[in-house]
């Protein structure tokens, strides 16, 4: 049987994976073992940090709102509640951006918030 000789796939991999840690600090660019580490973790961070970017623009998103609700004279949990009553299906996204881009139509959906609970 003839042998495999598995040096240029080994090398390969390697390089792949240094050119990927290109920027790193000291052993953790180029040292196989400490820059797999390294990446493996950094991969991981970048997984869990775009989940919680996610959740960070959720919050912004209700505190601009709930900033709108306000000057319009109701609270941010009773125009969201009225909003679902009413079968309003804008996603707080949208609502955010109509509170600082069209404010009108912002107040008028405050309006009708309001109404719905009097």
């Amino acid at each position: 049987m003839s042998r495999v000789k598995r040096g240029l796939a080994t090398k390969k991999r390697h390089k792949r994976l240094l050119k990927q840690t290109k920027g790193f600090w000291g052993q953790r660019k180029n040292v196989f073992r400490r820059a797999s580490e390294t990446l493996m973790r950094a991969l991981a961070f970048a997984f869990k940090g775009r989940r919680l970017k996610k959740r960070d623009f959720r919050a912004l998103f209700i505190t601009r709102i709930s900033a709108a609700c306000k000057s319009n004279g109701i609270s941010y949990s009773v125009f969201i509640n009225s909003l679902k009553k009413m079968n309003v299906v804008l996603n707080r996204k949208m609502l955010s951006q109509l509170a600082i881009f069209e404010p009108k139509a912002f107040e008028k959906l405050a309006v009708l918030a309001k109404n719905k609970i009097s």
